[in-house]
């Protein structure tokens, strides 16, 4: 199978690299032409239980000559999907399947309108990833699960043949009758500490040593709860706290949440997709939701500040990044 990642960040690097050192066709797309170069003078060097490997793989900047692929991986931040997907047209052939692995909700619907539902697997996973420099990535492998499915519930042949290649490579993966379900209880997890800790600039150590803080993220996400138990959204996750000691397990205390990260590097966040994504689905279905409205209205200040006050070199926001 020739896989093609839409995105070669952290986590695009972490997948992407452990399937191709399991002899998967590999190919990272990325915009980031020093990360690119990187890869290909030195290989993608991953750090795996604190010990560097040189994987070699392939990366380009653009999809030139690279072929049809049989299966694309989106993995961008959520705001540049749609960019990123319709540059990805060269490589999607009349058989290829389109995934999203990334966070949040709506990307399956931006995807959809620019490839075909009928292409369209989705996915969640729990596989996390460090850019260290530029080819140069930790990877979060060990033990943690990846879910695909397709939307509509049923076991196909094709989730089951992507599933099969990632466990062969030693990527954990489930195929889930009910991803839709999979993909709010990891948004549950994303809703209890990404906003508040990109708010409060807290690694998780200091975040959880804060019960305010707890307080506000558990109230997140039992807003987030009601919006999908009125969706009718099956959840495994039935208490809001739950989210909140899930979201750091096995974590160590300095680890950042993407939307932190995203701020410190004066990059715009995924909160549209996250909190925003509860907000929106909440007055869809009569729900309110004003402690996500609140977390949300605090990024976006902090967003515009980093745009419009802050001083050089975070005035000028760097472009949409892979994740």
């Amino acid at each position: 199978m020739k896989i093609c990642f839409v995105g070669a960040g952290a986590l695009g690097c972490a997948l992407g690299g452990t399937l191709a050192k399991a002899g998967t066709q590999v190919s990272l797309v990325d915009l980031n032409a020093q990360h690119v170069d990187a890869i290909n003078r030195d290989g993608l060097i991953m750090r795996e239980e604190g010990r560097d490997v040189s994987v070699k793989v392939a990366a380009a900047t653009h999809y030139a000559k690279m072929g049809l692929a049989d299966l694309v991986i989106v993995l961008v931040k959520s705001s540049f999907t749609r960019a990123a997907i319709e540059m990805a047209r060269p490589v999607v052939g009349p058989d290829t399947v389109v995934m999203s692995l990334q966070n949040g909700l709506g990307h399956e619907d931006i995807l959809a309108e620019v490839v075909g539902r009928e292409r369209l697997l989705a996915g969640k996973t729990y596989v996390g990833g460090v850019l260290l420099a530029p080819g140069h990535v930790v990877a979060g492998v060990a033990g943690k699960l990846t879910y695909i499915g397709e939307p509509d519930g049923t076991i196909s042949r094709r989730a089951t043949k992507v599933a099969e290649l990632f466990n062969r490579a030693g990527l954990k993966t489930v195929v889930s009758p009910n991803i839709v379900g999979t993909i709010w209880d990891k948004l549950l997890i994303n809703v209890a500490t990404g906003a508040v800790s990109g708010i409060t600039r807290l690694p998780y150590g200091r975040l959880y040593q804060v019960p305010e803080i707890e307080a506000c993220a558990i109230a997140a996400v039992e807003e987030a709860m009601a919006v999908a138990k009125a969706r009718g959204v099956v959840l495994s996750i039935t208490r809001a706290r739950d989210a909140w000691v899930m979201a750091a397990d096995g974590l160590p205390a300095e680890f950042k949440t993407s939307m932190l990260q995203s701020l410190e590097r004066g990059l715009a966040t995924e909160v549209d997709f996250i909190n925003g994504a509860v907000v929106r689905a909440g007055k869809l279905c009569g729900i309110p939701t004003p402690v996500n409205e609140t977390l949300v209205a605090c990024v976006k200040g902090i967003e515009h500040w980093l745009t419009h006050v802050a001083p050089s070199p975070l005035a000028a926001p760097l472009p949409a990044a892979s994740k």
